[in-house]
């Protein structure tokens, strides 16, 4: 059987990557496709954004009255897909995906007209304040405190495992505004400039070299008051709105089919005992193993863009899509690395930067061996996969 989208979609696919082919700068391309470290760098994601907006493609999954393109599921997930394929750099996944749904949806008109420009524009780059030390996935105990006092906020507490929050301008965080009430009760979501008095920043050292996870620490910091998001007590609400509403994301399929496409360009240069590793029996059945995974992760995520009617709740999709999608990132990159043999073993400086390739050292194997120690967190970012299973158990079994 030969599954294949409709023609239309075939065009639009042709469209979209002749448009990146157009107005992807060479030199960004080459240094994601290159790059040792495993996210794109900041200027390079910047100026990307600046293109897509520029083109009216920067946010293409929003509601065209906020600066959308009013495409299709189905054309979003090809955009996507494509943007991938051609290596460019990944949207600010803070502003674009996260916060930007929770502000059209639940923000005040005053905090639109104020934010959502600068996500558009690539002009702001955001941290996700939500997870803290023994409030990892149980979200619900957190402790950072912000009391009302006057007309700010004052925020004292501790967060972790904050992607990128060394080189964000604007943070949005779950703080907790009532400790009488039940726990999710007394949970608001508040935005934070980074800059502010008593926020201090602190990189974490990551064991594939890169800093990129940072430790931010509230002391004191005053916040307006109208940096609040929607009602006080909701902000419970509106992360688990935050974490469902982009579910097809958290399965990182796009990522996932770009990279097993590397695996097997690897295998295709790689020799083992006189022959090369695509042609030795037992990695062929580990790849025909994983492409069928990915082509089954993949329908399923279609199966959801469709809005498939079923009994489970939408939930526990985004449970099943996390836990499958972080697994066979896990299975890919040591595929890379399997194939790679004895080279896996040389350690590269995370750096925007490629080294010059070789015939010995071709430009496929700087950064696999990174990315593929970096995907050890895969099963536990975003709620680990036992706390996904548990959700999962709950809400599709009754259990």
């Amino acid at each position: 059987m030969e599954l294949r989208l409709d023609p239309e979609l075939e065009s639009f696919r042709q469209e979209i990557r002749t448009f990146i082919n157009d107005v992807l700068p060479p030199e960004i391309k080459e240094r994601q496709r290159t790059k040792v470290l495993n996210n794109a760098t900041v200027p390079d994601q910047n100026e990307w954004m600046r293109i897509l907006y520029r083109h009216g493609r920067s946010v293409p999954h929003w509601p065209v009255e906020f600066g959308g393109c009013g495409w299709s599921p189905m054309q979003i997930f090809i955009f996507s897909e494509e943007l991938y394929a051609a290596d460019a750099p990944e949207f600010d996944w803070g502003g674009t995906h996260m916060l930007g749904p929770v502000l059209y949806t639940y923000g005040s008109d005053e905090l639109q007209d104020r934010f959502l420009p600068m996500i558009r524009e690539g002009a702001t780059n955001w941290a996700q304040g939500f997870s803290e030390p023994g409030s990892g996935s149980d979200l619900a105990s957190l402790r950072t405190s912000a009391e009302l006092v006057g007309d700010k906020y004052i925020v004292n507490g501790q967060k972790i495992w904050t992607s990128g929050a060394s080189h964000c301008d604007w943070g949005f965080f779950l703080v907790r505004t009532d400790k009488t009430v039940k726990p999710q009760l007394g949970i608001s979501f508040l935005i934070v400039k980074m800059d502010s008095p008593g926020v201090t920043v602190r990189q974490i050292p990551q064991i594939n070299g890169d800093t990129h996870l940072c430790e931010v620490f509230l002391d004191n910091v005053e916040v307006p008051a109208g940096q609040l998001i929607g009602e006080p007590g909701m902000g419970w609400t509106y992360a688990k709105f935050l974490l469902e509403h982009e579910r097809t994301t958290s399965s990182f399929i796009y990522w996932s089919k770009r990279e097993l496409d590397r695996a097997k360009e690897i295998a295709r240069g790689e020799s083992r005992g006189g022959r090369r590793v695509a042609d030795d029996p037992a990695f062929r059945a580990r790849f025909a193993r994983a492409e069928a995974d990915l082509l089954a992760l993949e329908w399923s995520v279609l199966r959801v863009l469709a809005h498939e009617e079923t009994d489970t709740p939408e939930a526990a999709a985004a449970s099943v899509l996390k836990i499958r999608g972080s697994e066979l990132q896990q299975e890919i990159t040591m595929l890379q690395v399997d194939a790679l043999g004895e080279k896996a073993l040389r350690f590269y400086e995370a750096s925007p930067v490629a080294p010059p390739p070789s015939e010995a050292w071709p430009d496929y194997v700087p950064g696999r061996t990174a990315v593929a120690l970096i995907a050890r967190a895969a099963t536990i970012y975003g709620g680990t996969k036992q706390v996904q299973k548990n959700i999962l158990a709950k809400l599709a079994f009754g259990l």
